[in-house]
Order: C-alpha cells, then sequence, then structure tokens
C-alpha cells in the first residue's frame, strides 16, 4: 500500500491531501489494532492529526487491511506528503524525525494511564509480563526505531577472551552541515536539562535535542531513591532500557549505588543492570544525570570464565575471582544481596585509594582522583547474584593525553570514544563510517581498488597505517569474501585491543600479579 518516491511526487495538492487522509485512517486503524488507542479515543486522535496535517477533513474512503509490525513505512510516507506541503523544512533529517513523533504521539496513551497498566501487570503477571508490555508499547509507537536499528552491522569475532560483538551503528542519522548550520543559531536552552531527565515526557524537540511525544517512563524505587525505567529508542542490544534518577544530578559510584543496581535486578530478575563509572574518560557519554542502563540481554562478559578463584574467608558465602577478561574485573558470586553488596564496597573502598607505581596506577592526582569500577549485575537461578566490577583509572600523561587506561593512537582510526559500560562487556559500539570505510579496504586487499590511503584528501588516511599492515598480512589477491571476512575479524581484534588498553592490570605476568597483590590488600586469596 505504500507509495514509491515517484508516485508521491507525482501527485497533486488535492490527491495529495486525499492521499495524506487515507494514511490517517491507516495509522488509526494501526494504533486501535495494537492497543495504543481505544475506540473512544479515534475522534481526538483523528482530530489531531488533521490539525497536524492540515486537513479539512478525514477520508471518506475505507483503510485497506494491512498488518505491518511498526507504522514506520506508513509514517516515511506521511512525513514525505506533509514535507511536500511545506509543514516543515523537508531538506533537514531532524525536522523530518521530529515531526514524525509528532505524528506518532496522537496515538499515545497518557503517562499516568502507561504507569498504572505497568504496575498492574507487575503485581498481577510479574516484572517479565510488564516488562513485555513496555517494551512492546515502545516498539509499536516507534519510539524504539526498529527498523533503523536493523540496519546496523553486527558480527561476532574471535579473541583470548572469548567471542566479541562489533557493531557499526548506523542507527542515528549523522549531522548533515544545513543541520549544524541551524544548530549554531539555535538559542541556549536549559530545558530540559539533559537527555535523561523525566522532563522529556512528550517535549516537542528542536533542531539539537530529539522529539519526545513518544516517550513514556515508569516509576521505580530503588533502595529508597525514586528512578525511573525507560527504554533506549536507539537500542544498542535486546530491550535496552535504562534507569534515570529523579533528580537531575551528578553519577555517582558508592554503597548506595550498589544498593539500587541490586535492588533493580531483584525485582527484574530476568534483566542485566550495570552503571557507567562516576569520572570522565572512563564514565558514559552523559555523566551529569545518574543512571544506570541494562537489558534482557546475555553480553560476551557474562560468558566469561574465572582466571583465578579467590576466596575471603570472612563472607563464606561469597564466591570470587579474577574474570579472563582484558578489562580488569573481579566477579562475585553469592546468593545472599547484603553479603554480596559488603564485598563488593570492600573491593570499592579500597581500590578509591589504591596505587601501585610499578604498572603505573596512581589513585590521585593532588585532590583529583582517578580510581573508580563499573559495575555489571544480573541474577541467576542456579548462582543467585552475578556482579563483574570492572577497575577502571582515568589518569593522563603526556604519553597517553586522551588517558592512559583508554584507546591508544594507534586504534583510535576504529574506536577514539570512551569505553564505558556497553563496550566494557564486549559490545563493541563503532562509528558509522567504518561501513564505507572497510568495505574500501576490503576491495584493497581483493585487488579491486588502488590503495590510496596516503594520497591527499583520502577518506581512508585515518587508516593508513593500518592497511600498509592489512597488506603485510594478507597481500593484494584475496577472494572478494575472503578480504571482507579478514577485515572484520582484524576489526574485532582492534577492539580487544583497545579494551586490553583499558585494563589497569595488563594481561602479562607483571600485570596480573599487580592484579593478585591488589585482591590480597582487600582480605582475598588464591584458592
Amino acid at each position: 500500500m505504500a507509495m514509491n518516491e515517484m508516485d508521491r511526487n507525482a501527485l497533486t495538492p488535492e490527491q495529495r491531501d486525499a492521499r495524506l487522509a487515507l494514511d490517517v485512517e491507516r495509522l488509526l486503524r494501526f494504533g486501535r489494532k495494537h492497543k495504543l488507542i481505544k475506540d473512544l479515543d479515534v475522534l481526538v486522535a483523528r482530530n489531531t492529526l488533521l490539525d497536524l496535517l492540515a486537513l479539512q477533513a478525514p477520508s471518506d474512503s475505507k483503510p485497506p487491511k494491512e498488518n505491518p509490525e511498526t507504522p514506520a513505512a506508513l509514517l516515511d510516507e506521511m512525513v514525505e506528503l506533509a514535507s511536500q506541503k511545506d509543514l516543515f523544512d523537508g531538506t533537514v533529517p531532524q525536522y523530518r524525525i521530529n515531526f514524525e513523533t509528532r505524528l506518532m504521539g496522537a496515538l499515545m496513551p497518557r503517562e499516568s494511564e502507561v504507569c498504572k497498566k505497568f504496575k498492574k501487570l507487575y503485581e498481577r503477571k510479574g516484572a517479565k509480563a510488564a516488562t513485555d508490555w513496555f517494551y512492546d508499547l515502545c516498539v509499536v509507537s516507534n519510539y524504539i526505531r526498529t527498523t533503523q536499528i536493523a540496519k546496523n552491522i553486527q558480527w561476532n569475532s574471535a579473541s583470548p577472551y572469548g567471542d566479541l560483538e562489533i557493531t557499526i551503528n548506523l542507527t542515528k542519522p549523522e549531522k548533515d552541515p544545513k543541520t549544524i548550520a541551524l544548530e549554531r543559531l539555535q538559542p541556549k536552552s536549559g530545558y530540559p536539562a539533559c537527555m535523561l531527565c523525566k522532563e522529556n515526557i512528550g517535549y516537542a524537540g528542536r533542531i539539537n535535542f530529539p522529539a519526545r511525544q513518544t516517550h513514556r517512563i515508569v516509576p521505580i524505587t530503588l533502595a529508597g531513591q525514586q528512578f525511573y525505567l525507560q527504554y533506549s529508542p536507539y537500542a544498542y542490544f535486546h530491550e535496552h532500557c535504562i534507569m534515570l534518577h529523579e533528580t537531575h544530578k551528578p553519577m555517582e559510584m558508592d554503597r548506595q549505588t550498589l544498593a539500587e543496581i541490586f535492588d533493580f535486578v531483584s525485582q527484574f530478575p530476568h534483566y542485566t543492570c550495570g552503571s557507567n563509572a562516576d569520572l570522565p574518560i572512563v564514565g558514559g557519554s552523559i555523566l551529569s544525570h545518574s543512571h544506570f542502563q541494562g537489558g534482557r540481554y546475555v553480553f560476551p562478559m557474562q560468558k566469561a570464565s574465572i582466571a583465578v578463584p579467590m576466596t575471603d574467608i570472612r563472607y563464606p558465602g561469597v564466591r570470587a575471582g579474577i574474570l579472563n577478561w582484558p578489562v580488569s574485573t573481579v566477579r562475585l558470586i553469592g546468593r545472599s544481596s547484603q553479603q554480596t553488596q559488603i564485598v563488593a564496597n570492600n573491593i570499592l573502598t579500597a581500590w578509591r585509594n589504591y596505587s601501585d607505581e610499578s604498572v603505573g596506577i596512581l589513585s590521585h592526582t593532588g585532590d583529583t582522583l582517578h580510581n573508580t569500577v563499573t559495575p555489571i549485575l544480573h541474577y541467576d537461578e542456579k548462582d543467585g547474584y552475578i556482579l563483574d566490577l570492572a577497575l577502571r583509572n582515568n589518569r593522563t600523561s603526556e604519553e597517553y593525553p586522551d588517558g592512559i587506561f583508554h584507546p591508544h593512537k594507534e586504534y583510535h582510526n576504529i574506536k577514539k570514544e570512551n569505553i564505558g559500560l556497553i563496550e566494557v562487556m564486549g559490545l563493541a559500539i563503532l562509528p558509522a563510517r567504518l561501513k564505507d570505510q572497510g568495505a574500501q579496504i576490503a576491495e584493497i586487499l581483493s585487488g579491486q581498488r588502488p590503495n590510496t590511503s596516503r594520497e591527499e584528501g583520502s577518506p581512508l588516511a585515518v587508516h593508513a597505517d593500518w592497511i600498509d599492515q592489512l597488506i603485510a598480512k594478507y597481500g593484494t589477491s584475496m577472494a572478494p569474501q575472503e578480504a571482507n571476512n579478514a577485515v572484520k575479524q582484524e576489526i574485532g581484534t582492534v577492539f580487544s585491543h583497545v579494551l586490553e588498553n583499558a585494563g589497569v592490570f595488563k594481561q602479562d605476568r607483571n600485570g596480573q600479579d599487580a592484579f593478585l597483590r591488589f585482591m590480597q590488600s582487600v582480605g582475598f586469596r588464591a584458592l
């Protein structure tokens, strides 16, 4: 039933309005089928959509019977036809996204209705039933952009630590020059304070801030603090959720934080929950708002084995060990939430002030703190709570101005950004540019393209040294598919080295001996 671009452009203004009016009925039919709106809501939703689309009356035609899983294709058509009516500047991608969200917002249940339904399902059918419903709401409302997410390129890459997962993220649209120019003209605004604040619900958006008319959150209490559960619109993994504090306050990492994480997993035992560290370089992109991330997903880190089993005789109910993982990580396993939290807090407290100059670890520079942790928790019916504490340090030096335990310069062509929670768990989120660049490098290795990376202005210039290494290793006569596979594996290898860069205790004998010394200082001994 969707029209192609040629058909859309051939419409007269009258035909265009007639098509838009029919699309309104199609969208309303979708909304009723997926229980976004009830029969009594249809009149209000229709009139809202007619107003947004500058239509005088509804369609006389009956909408076709169709059963799409999401409204994405229909919304694309409506947005294109609306842009032809000059209802917004269709040459600016962000305006298109904002207008689409505004259309879908006409079908959304109120925030109070969402919260009431979630609570009722949780109480009557359990946590999984509640999150299943809430997640589906976010998908069918196109808040979670599954159509765009499906465009991401994903593969597994073997490493000494097990398979790592690589994603080239094509979901978020890249900014075009016109958008960048308009952003410069945008007046400063402190509302909402950030993209995590609860005030985002229903926000209309602007050129440098996404529209959120389809955004909904549900209240949860974690260790006595008010949080809200929401899903990520550009999910990096299945049911990627965010738990945000009611107050716009900075990230923290202390005993209270650990208690909040444990409380979340106890309430939602089918979800993993973790926190970015509370310091720049080793923390996430939004350090200004306290939040956690989680989801219904098993990460590579969770599949890693314990390399060195350890015990603290003071806490016999908690098993422990050094994980076989590039980012230096301690795993704790216990059925008692309280006892596991006590052991975790002992490690955090000790690590905050721990230095070992023999391996470049300094806890402070003057009054500036460098040590923190990235905690990741999930629940297993057999073993109980399984907590991974990744030890982090954000110190910089003249040699490593971006961070000593940060991706080193020779790997910046693949990954330059901070190694946050998701990457720590073994899931690489790599920039969209690598799609075309990787394909071109594969063509070099298969002899289909000359190596122009050393030429001035080459889009492959950032990869010049890497390409030389690949040519020395593979030559330039590979079969095309072999070349593509080789580039993917080499990208995965770079990611494993990036994670090793982030490890405070390196994988050599000196580093692992230092790791044991730290654990012994906390009260652990190897078994």
